[in-house]
């Protein structure tokens, strides 16, 4: 389980002594809940996150044990190093957006003719709750060929999920190599 600590000062000096320790910043946050400011040691962090088998994972701060989700967070755009990272509550129960990662399942028919499988959205927003939130959105694409693509009205349904984005919004697609 991953554990953090509670930190006191949210200014930049605060801020920039935690990373300089090996901190990675992080809030914590839910509906009904009061918001968590949290440090989390970066090496920790990137290895419970990487060897979780859900979206969603337990941490300790303060002594609360939470289950949480990534939501969003922020690296630095030269070297990749995590700067910061949103964390929401996972409340049983509750309906709330989820970004699910997409995966693609078979050899497209296009990729024998000299196309390449573009995957325009890795991950999809859905509204639904913790009980039903599926670790990822699994498409067939073994009968797409060259210019075909997998719009989100083309999935399938998954019960009490509900994609919001559009339904013409393209998920994959096989385009012509160049």
């Amino acid at each position: 389980m991953l554990e953090g600590i509670v930190r006191e000062s949210i200014g930049k000096k605060g801020v920039k002594a935690l990373r300089r320790d090996g901190y990675l910043i992080a809030n914590i946050y839910a509906k009904g809940l009061e918001n968590v400011n949290a440090a989390f040691k970066m090496n920790d962090y990137i290895r419970s996150v990487r060897n979780k088998d859900t979206l969603v994972f337990p941490v300790k701060v303060d002594g609360k044990e939470l289950n949480v989700v990534v939501q969003a967070y922020e690296s630095q755009p030269l070297t990749g190093i995590l700067l910061h990272v949103d964390l929401m509550v996972a409340q049983p129960g509750v309906l709330t957006h989820y970004m699910v990662p997409v995966e693609a399942v078979g050899t497209p028919v296009g990729l024998k003719n000299k196309g390449l499988l573009n995957v325009a959205k890795p991950r999809l927003r859905v509204k639904t709750t913790v009980e039903n939130l599926p670790n990822t959105i699994k498409i067939d694409v073994t009968d797409l060929d060259i210019g075909d693509s997998k719009l989100i009205r083309d999935l399938d349904t998954i019960d009490g999920v509900t994609f919001t984005d559009d339904g013409r919004v393209s998920v994959l697609s096989i385009i012509k190599a160049k």
